[in-house]
């Protein structure tokens, strides 16, 4: 790729002012835990909710995406239900609040106030390990993807080899940008990903827009249609994807297969029943879960998470859509003469193909700085569990908090270290991010759904359904690696449920002193009429939460209105009015609709 001197003083600039930012806020961060973890619990609900949006402006995300528009078009607009991507309306709508009001700095922490006893403390270990492999699947994830992006936009070849080894140039490039992020992280903490953040989202947006612009101004409609299959600019579909790019890009039909989303009805199916439960299930303890402790009150945490949606989908759709319309114009008769693609590198080279000097280098720093955002937050969130809940709470108790936030830098070093060794290893984008959306979340899934909604459900079910999904995703990863991950899901949750069942039964209830906190405080919904019994002898004034029918309906709204915010950049760079108007009017019912029967509602209820 080439660029002008503009472009590496900007990149140059770029990182030196966010870096500065980053290391002058840190000094905020180093003098407990609760600072360094939480920003002491004084950063706004809007600088969260920009931060969580930068945050998912990552390299990896974005170039998984636009090569996920490029080859299925609309109907990629599916396929990130995988994660599912729309567990941030749950969130909004009522888990933030139900989350928020524990108090606590980490998931594990937030466990003991569910349960009690010797099933709480092992509850709350194989939290810390769970979020433990968790960061490492992430590093390994922004590894594989930081790597191939730089390998792809900077024209030096750092490869290495000798008679042991060889290292590629991406995993070159890839181990300088961690090594530097991982050192600005170490002194940042959640005040410095915030900041540096919120700065990296505007520079994102700005960068959105100008790219929308050249794509419209370069991209007809009929341009894209002479290239793409039939049925490509269609959301809707039946049981088979039915695409064939035999005409212009045969080698994507092995893609398609090799993938697993050919078969899209039943996959669709296989989301929505994973998607429901896992996003129930509430968020992974991890950065999302930092984000939400992090808010100054259960109202302004919903408030964050809403706002982080609103903010994110559209310009970051516009980038998206704009990169992948160009490259199907333009890259297509280059990329059929080459049989060897590899299709996740198509955002790199239309930003090296299609960019004027000056916002080229713009965009590369803002995406580059974006990985480190993330990277940073994940960075920041798994050695909270560490060092709060194993170290301070267990095996090192009485240190100073200077020395807990030390432990806190050691902890994130170790981490970055496996994460990278993991990443070394990863075949692709794709992988990664099937294993973890699918097998490793599945594990999750069960144990974390059932906490919210059954008082009979304890500690010791929780710690034996965790561990029975997470034995069951690695068997799954060790031998079953040819399997489709989202296929395997009902597996590693069956073998959840049969632990959280055995779990529970076999052993006696947790305490009810604690249940009954819980309850009172968190007023969740579902199976708990022994504990609203003993409550209410205590205060006959106490009600229930009568809410469930109306949250399931705002999550319905919610799925909508987050879904039209998707689809509209697409129809406008592929330019399909009739479309686009119907979806912009749909973003404003919906919109309209959650005003009325979730935020006004929520805001009298909590404050």
């Amino acid at each position: 790729m080439y660029l002008s001197g503009l472009d590496y003083a900007i990149i140059i600039a770029y990182f030196l002012i966010v870096l500065g930012v980053g290391l002058w806020i840190s000094k905020l961060a180093r003098n407990n835990l609760d600072q360094y973890f939480l920003g002491g619990n004084k950063i706004k609900w809007y600088f969260l909710g920009l931060s969580n949006a930068s945050g998912m402006f990552d390299i990896s995300g974005v170039m998984w995406t636009v090569t996920l528009l490029f080859v299925y078009g609309l109907k990629s607009a599916w396929i990130p239900w995988l994660w599912p991507v729309w567990n941030q309306v749950f969130v909004m709508i009522f888990l933030a609040v139900w989350i928020r009001r524990s108090n606590v700095m980490t998931g594990a922490s937030w466990i003991l106030t569910r349960f009690s006893g010797r099933g709480g403390m092992l509850s709350k270990n194989i939290i810390i390990v769970f979020a433990v492999i968790g960061a490492i699947g992430f590093i390994a994830y922004f590894f594989e993807g930081i790597g191939k992006f730089c390998a792809t936009i900077l024209p030096w070849d750092l490869s290495f080899q000798n008679q042991i080894f060889t290292i590629s140039s991406e995993n070159v490039y890839a181990l300088i940008i961690v090594g530097i992020t991982t050192l600005y992280t170490l002194r940042g903490g959640m005040m410095s990903v915030v900041a540096t953040e919120v700065f990296q989202y505007i520079i994102m947006t700005i960068s959105s827009i100008a790219i929308a612009v050249i794509a419209f101004n370069a991209v007809g409609n009929s341009d894209i249609m002479e290239v793409v299959p039939e049925g490509w600019d269609k959301m809707f579909f039946g049981w088979k994807m039915d695409l064939d790019w035999s005409a212009s890009l045969p080698q994507l039909n092995d893609k398609i297969a090799s993938d697993g989303f050919e078969w899209i009805g039943a996959l669709f199916m296989m989301m929505l029943f994973k998607g429901f439960f896992s996003s129930l299930a509430g968020p992974v303890p991890g950065y999302d879960m930092q984000r939400l402790l992090s808010t100054r009150t259960p109202f302004e945490a919903a408030k964050m998470s809403g706002f982080t949606i609103a903010v994110l989908f559209s310009p970051r759709y516009l980038m998206i859509a704009a990169f992948a319309v160009l490259a199907i114009v333009f890259l297509t008769p280059e990329m059929a003469s080459n049989p060897q693609i590899d299709f996740e590198t198509i955002l790199p080279t239309a930003i090296a193909s299609f960019l004027p000097a000056g916002l080229k280098g713009l965009l590369l720093a803002g995406l580059m700085a974006a990985f480190m955002g993330t990277f940073a937050a994940v960075v920041n969130a798994a050695p909270a569990y560490i060092v709060n809940d194993l170290l301070k709470n267990s095996l090192l108790p009485g240190k100073t908090e200077k020395t807990y936030v030390r432990y806190g830098y050691l902890s994130s070093f170790i981490l970055v270290l496996v994460g990278v060794f993991f990443g070394f290893f990863a075949s692709s984008l794709n992988a990664i991010t099937l294993w973890i959306t699918a097998s490793l979340y599945g594990g999750y899934t069960a144990a974390n759904v059932l906490k919210w909604v059954w008082w009979r459900f304890n500690g010791y079910g929780y710690f034996w359904g965790m561990l029975a999904g997470l034995l069951a995703s690695s068997i799954k990863l060790i031998f079953f690696g040819e399997w489709i991950d989202i296929y395997f899901f009902p597996i590693i949750f069956a073998f959840s449920i049969l632990g959280c069942l055995l779990g529970s039964y076999f052993t006696p209830p947790d305490d009810i002193k604690v249940l009954k906190s819980f309850y009172k405080n968190v007023r969740p919904w579902g199976f708990w009429k022994p504990i609203l019994l003993e409550v209410q002898k205590e205060d006959s004034t106490f009600q229930p939460n009568g809410r469930f029918s109306m949250d399931m309906l705002n999550v319905v709204i919610g799925i909508v209105w987050q879904m039209a915010l998707v689809v509209w950049p697409i129809f406008l760079m592929i330019k399909k009015w009739d479309a686009l108007i119907l979806s912009l009017a749909v973003v404003a019912i919906t919109s309209l609709s959650l005003k009325y029967l979730w935020y006004d509602p929520l805001k009298k209820e909590v404050n």
